[in-house]
């Protein structure tokens, strides 16, 4: 495993990073989950990525079950706040109250008493960024987080959260966007402000919700018990990807992974990576294989040919519109 900083912190974290979005407390079996945190560690990752809303807590409470034990000196915890955790008008967002009462849950499922990185998963229209941020600076004042990041908030949202986190003396150091050989839509507005401000990406979807592991065929079904088949693990997600235009293009990139002697999977994972400001790529895994077969893109060098014969591919289907990153206008 290879490891990079964290923006221009001096946290390092592992180049890839591991995510329990749409697999802990949903779409595994909790021994599975086990399996696969096992094998990241045993990987050499020790990066781990999680947020209070996914499977309505529960991938909080496996992930800090299966990390029990573990040296926490030598492990980079990360969650988020921002979606809906609960019924009351409270319990979304990020005013001080549910910024304040989340950061507590999320220590308690996790069996920590600090993550080293607290995140904001959407940016909030509906509370005032100084009162956020304010708030961000008590979680880490306090000791509960180490550092703060956002998720998915455009170039302009970014650099007015740093310039209050720069006046209030914390830490912002990291945006986690979608990112991918299909989905550029940070590079031309995002990236820049970031590598300004010393900011680093921790990308997910690097595999493009599996679309780049070239399993999905054109003209053909996708294979039974895929993302693309549960409406409970992101196929809303997927289903941009899943046009016969994408899958054939995708197919066409096997010869070029084979020729770099990677899969599929971990071609798409070291494409990301060749972006210095990447800081980590995110994967998933609902079996311990995967986990295995991703990890070998750590520290992988792709040559200025192989990025072009790719971009050559990929050109006419790739999302590049910045517009595309955003957050609810209200709060959901």
């Amino acid at each position: 495993m290879e490891f990079r900083h964290l923006g221009r912190s001096g946290l390092m974290v592992s180049e890839i990073s591991y995510g329990n979005w749409i697999t802990h407390g949903s779409q595994v079996e909790e021994d599975a989950a086990f399996a696969c945190v096992r094998a990241a560690l045993d990987a050499g990752i020790t990066t781990f990525d999680t947020a209070d809303v996914y499977a309505g807590t529960r991938a909080e409470d496996v992930l800090g079950r299966a990390l029990e034990g573990e040296r926490r000196e030598g492990l980079e915890i990360f969650t988020k706040v921002y979606w809906p955790t609960g019924p009351g008008r409270n319990d979304r967002g990020l005013s001080r109250k549910h910024i304040m009462e989340s950061i507590n849950g999320s220590l308690r499922r996790l069996r920590t008493d600090y993550v080293d990185l607290y995140q904001a998963h959407r940016y909030d229209h509906s509370t005032p960024l100084e009162e956020t941020m304010e708030a961000f600076a008590d979680v880490v004042h306090s000791g509960k987080a180490l550092y703060i990041g956002v998720s998915e908030w455009k170039a302009s949202e970014i650099r007015a959260a740093h310039q209050l986190a720069r006046e209030l003396r914390i830490p912002l150091v990291s945006n986690q966007p979608q990112y991918s050989m299909l989905w550029r839509v940070i590079e031309s507005e995002v990236v820049p402000t970031s590598e300004e401000l010393g900011i680093g990406q921790i990308v997910w979807s690097p595999i493009a919700q599996g679309v780049l592991s070239g399993k999905y065929l054109p003209g053909q079904p996708p294979p039974a018990g895929s993302r693309a088949t549960d409406e409970k693990s992101g196929a809303g997600f997927i289903s941009r990807f899943m046009t016969d235009e994408v899958l054939t293009r995708v197919q066409r990139l096997k010869p070029l992974a084979e020729q770099a002697g990677l899969s599929m999977a971990q071609l798409a994972v070291a494409w990301v990576l060749q972006n210095p400001n990447v800081s980590s790529a995110i994967v998933g895994a609902s079996r311990p294989e995967q986990v295995h077969d991703n990890v070998k893109a750590a520290g992988v060098k792709l040559d200025a040919e192989l990025l072009k014969a790719i971009d050559e591919i990929v050109d006419p289907i790739v999302e590049r519109d910045p517009a595309r990153t955003e957050s609810p206008a209200e709060r959901p």
